[in-house]
């Protein structure tokens, strides 16, 4: 977009903000309209939250969703998720700006005297280290365009600083710069079939006390707006009805951006910001398609069992899903979940929670809580010869199973039990050494992107196409303890995929078994539509 390499590059911005309630989907809205202009422009997405931890990696995945891990070793919101996979891009842990982040920098600042002894106050020294940093992202990134999604509800007392910098921006880098969208929600209540717009309106007077208007208003509904609530909603909001675009619930999330073209969303951008790159959304309708003809008629289906401890909300895993997801699309196949929480399973209860499984997933976690639950279905899968794939703690569960019941080393656990039930005698699974030291919870753990070697002439070669190095993403604190590798080998286990250098064992399999692989990496968090994770698929492809 820069035709002028030596004139100062200007970033266009468009800002995303929410209304009248939380959850509404603003990261799935802000990367659909990203993916519109993704085949042309450099794009990067920036997420604002307005809690006080600088990232969620501490926060409790019930509470707040799952954390998502980039490959520079950020912990950044499940939102980021949305990022890369629609915009194919690997973001950065500086594009998540947490409240919690930018306080501790003002604190650093003062303390070095960097305001020269001013009394530190949240205008103009917090909205100006906001607006530094969304500028500074620009700049370093050499963006085309910047997507600014504030966090949480309009009105939220949090999320004010975030706001306010972005009505001081919109005046600094010029109106014909940035552009605002504001998501919000019109209800069906029940008993009638009437559309409400009177929420959307009280969200719209409220940012506008705020000092922004926005330029286009996405509304969330269960099904398109009608044109008399449309004109009603552009009347009261300044708007033209053409810029009054209906959010209608979709499944899959990945046929958002198609209704956003339908509706002309990449041409009110252009005519808003003269700033414009083609659509390019043939592959995305061909696998939604796929995805949609599964979901009405008689199609292949089959039920995976996601066992953990995170069951009461869905987004603790959302990445699972969606690299589920995406193997549905090319396999053509219908995929059921079902969420089983080993906190309370029992060997006489195993068969039944099981019943109609073609096969288990067992994700990452931490602490004791329902460990010898996962572990109980991890050896039912093993000798019933049900296709098994693990997942980070999944793994190291996966080695105490055998190393008691094959090996016969009936003390294995991991060495992270020893504080709820004490000594572990069999250390099968024990703290990373460079873990040993560290008190901190908070971004110490082995994080994001690390080679993995392949071994040759084993599953994970031919699941990894041969190659004999691959990229993925960690966060743990246990490893394989390299101690007991060797017996365990002995036992009949491999370890296909290691650290290069070290004996970190990073794959796992069973030969001979119909699918039973785990990985000490989250596979789930570089999967895409257009291209799913090869665990995943092959994992998949064995229940098929």
């Amino acid at each position: 977009m820069n035709m002028h390499p030596n004139k100062k590059h200007q970033a266009k911005y468009i800002v995303i903000t929410g209304g009248v309630l939380s959850g509404l989907g603003k990261g799935v809205a802000a990367a659909s309209i990203g993916s519109l202009h993704k085949q042309k422009l450099k794009i990067v997405p920036i997420k604002c939250d307005g809690y006080l931890n600088t990232d969620p990696g501490t926060m409790n995945p019930v509470e707040h969703g799952e954390v998502f891990v980039l490959d520079d070793g950020g912990e950044v919101d499940m939102d980021f998720g949305h990022y890369e996979r629609f915009l194919g891009i690997r973001a950065k842990s500086t594009w998540s700006i947490t409240m919690g982040k930018v306080y501790k920098q003002i604190l650093e600042n003062e303390r070095k005297g960097v305001y020269l002894g001013k009394t530190v106050q949240l205008i103009p020294h917090v909205t100006d280290e906001i607006k530094h940093r969304f500028k500074a992202i620009a700049r370093e990134e050499q963006a085309d365009l910047v997507l600014i999604e504030i966090g949480g509800t309009i009105g939220d007392m949090e999320i004010q600083l975030f706001v306010e910098a972005v009505r001081q921006l919109q005046f600094e880098v010029g109106r014909e710069n940035l552009m605002q969208v504001h998501l919000t929600y019109v209800p069906i209540p029940t008993g009638t079939k009437e559309q409400k717009s009177k929420p959307t309106q009280t969200s719209v007077r409220m940012l506008n006390q705020a000092g922004l208007y926005p330029d286009m208003l996405i509304a969330r509904c269960r099904r398109m707006l009608t044109e008399p609530v449309r004109q009603k909603i552009a009347l009261f909001c300044n708007l033209e009805p053409e810029a009054i675009i209906s959010g209608i619930d979709v499944h899959p999330i990945y046929d958002l951006p198609l209704v956003f073209e339908e509706q002309g969303v990449a041409e009110l951008i252009h005519k808003r910001m003269h700033l414009y790159s083609p659509p390019a959304l043939d592959e995305t309708r061909r696998l939604v398609g796929n995805l949609k003809k599964l979901q009405k008629g008689p199609a292949r289906e089959k039920t995976v069992a996601l066992c953990g401890k995170y069951t009461d909300l869905e987004d603790s895993y959302a990445s699972i899903n969606e690299a589920l997801l995406h193997c549905a699309a090319h396999l053509e196949v219908k995929i059921n979940q079902k969420f089983i929480d080993t906190t309370h399973l029992a060997p006489e209860t195993l068969p039944a929670a099981l019943e109609g499984v073609d096969g288990v997933i067992v994700p990452g976690g931490f602490g004791v809580r329902g460990l010898e639950g996962k572990i109980q279905v991890i050896r039912h899968l093993r000798e019933k010869g049900i296709p098994f794939l693990g997942i980070c703690l999944g793994m190291q569960l996966a080695v105490i199973e055998f190393a008691r019941h094959v090996c016969g080393l009936t003390g294995a656990n991991s060495t992270e039990v020893e504080k709820e039930i004490g000594k572990v005698e069999v250390p099968v699974i024990d703290l990373l050494p460079e873990q040993v030291a560290i008190t901190d919870y908070g971004g110490t753990m082995r994080l994001g992107g690390h080679d993995v070697e392949i071994r040759p002439g084993t599953r994970a070669s031919e699941v990894y196409g041969g190659r004999t190095a691959i990229r993925q993403r960690f966060r743990h604190r246990y490893e394989v303890n390299p101690a007991y590798i060797a017996a365990l080998e002995k036992g009949g286990l491999v370890f296909s995929g290691k650290a290069p250098g070290r004996d970190i064992m990073q794959v796992m399999e069973l030969p001979g078994h119909r699918f039973f692989m785990a990985a000490q990496f989250h596979p789930e968090l570089t999967s895409l539509l257009e291209k799913p994770d090869e665990l995943f698929y092959h994992f998949v492809k064995a229940m098929l």
